[in-house]
């Protein structure tokens, strides 16, 4: 009688916990799992996705932003929009916010990328894997470089985004049956921050601001349309939902083709972006003189490192930006930036010195990120409802997205 009451009240204290409590606390036992690859889906989420009107084997995207340490799950409902379906803390990931430049540098990417089913590793010693698809060809072309840049479980990152392997394992299964059901890429957006006007204004004096304002347009296509937007590359930059106008090709290294965006988006980015406008003046005013101070990967493993008491080395959880960084004087921010920067080129600059601490050189890499390529055009996608695929792998058909509707 006691363990029945014992395991009633642990389900109502589990009912009562918050959507993403429920998905941190609700693991699965590992040592019941007989096969990691083909572990279903727990009945709590297929429950969702009915409620949702979302099937199974619908596609997905994957959605991760570094200072809050989430990842997202995003799943096609039956009248093709996109809806979030699950949510994840991110366990570690290293380095501070700021695209992968090169190998090495423990920075993890920020992007958008296609994972295919080649890049699941049900073999991973990390217990399972999803590599990121780093380098894509915006990388490529700009020449960034690396690795193994990968998602997966353990809880330990050099680079990676690593999670819990209870995570890592509902994570892995919302791919494979996104795949099953005839999804041939899917798209991982990779963001230093949700792109409010608020976070924006936060960050304008990041070196990467100008990066990141080019990933907001992709950003932004999605938060309008809730599609994946579909990515190409020209110029050395990103260009979202562009169709060429004169059969000219995308070429990442090439000068952009003529290109058009039907209307319908465009009135509506236009509606998002006074909104967003809006906002941007209000947070300015909020933040005159103040800026974030984005903290380092050590600062944030400082505020965490209970954590870690009781478990293997191996395991090193990060933290959040949000809870190790702070707000300061835009003039203490700037004289932290070049203090930092110069202690760390004149470590490694010194013949005879000591090798610069990984601290430092974690330092001067975030500050020596270079400006980056400027916005793109916004490009909208057509809202016409479009056909879904048969639910059979064919590697050659597009994912159902990049069709366009009529204007």
């Amino acid at each position: 009688m006691r363990i029945r009451h014992f395991a009633y009240v642990s389900l109502m204290a589990l009912a009562l916990a918050g959507c993403n409590d429920a998905l941190e606390t609700a693991q699965v036992d590992l040592s019941s799992v007989k096969n990691k690859v083909e572990q279903p889906l727990p009945p709590r989420i297929l429950s969702e996705m009915s409620a949702k009107s979302m099937q199974r084997n619908s596609p997905i995207m994957i959605r991760i932003f570094k200072e809050e340490g989430a990842l997202e799950i995003w799943k096609a409902k039956t009248d093709n929009r996109f809806d979030k379906i699950a949510d994840y803390k991110i366990c570690a990931w290293s380095g501070r916010l700021g695209p992968k430049v090169k190998e090495g540098d423990r920075q993890a990417p920020e992007g958008f990328y296609n994972l295919t089913r080649a890049n699941l590793n049900p073999n991973s010693k990390y217990y399972l894997a999803i590599n990121t698809g780093f380098p894509n060809r915006y990388d490529a072309v700009n020449g960034h470089n690396g690795t193994n840049l990968m998602i997966h479980g353990a809880c330990s990152s050099s680079g990676c985004y690593s999670m819990t392997d209870q995570q890592v394992l509902e994570i892995y299964a919302f791919a494979r049956d996104a795949f099953a059901g005839g999804q041939s890429t899917v798209q991982l957006q990779a963001f230093p921050f949700r792109m409010t006007a608020e976070n924006m204004v936060r960050h304008r004096l990041n070196p990467n601001i100008e990066f990141w304002n080019m990933l907001k347009v992709g950003y932004d296509n999605f938060e309008v349309t809730k599609r994946p937007p579909e990515v190409n590359f020209c110029e050395k930059k990103y260009v979202f939902n562009q169709q060429s106008t004169d059969n000219g090709e995308f070429n990442p290294a090439g000068k952009c083709p003529a290109m058009s965006t039907p209307p319908a988006l465009t009135a509506a980015l236009a509606s998002y972006g006074k909104t967003y406008d809006a906002d941007y003046a209000k947070a300015m005013k909020k933040y005159d003189g103040m800026a974030w101070y984005d903290p380092s990967e050590a600062e944030r493993k400082a505020v965490v490192a209970k954590l870690r008491k009781g478990r293997e080395l191996a395991y090193a959880p990060t933290g959040t930006s949000l809870e190790a960084g702070k707000m300061v004087k835009v003039a203490d921010l700037e004289e932290m930036m070049a203090s930092k920067t110069a202690s760390a080129v004149a470590a490694n600059a010194a013949p005879n010195a000591a090798p610069a601490s990984s601290e430092a050189k974690e330092i001067a890499v975030a500050a020596a990120v270079p400006a980056q390529v400027p916005i793109p055009t916004p490009s909208p996608l057509a809202f016409a409802p479009v056909q879904q695929p048969e639910p059979v792998e064919v590697a050659s058909k597009k994912p159902f997205w990049k069709f366009w509707g009529r204007d």
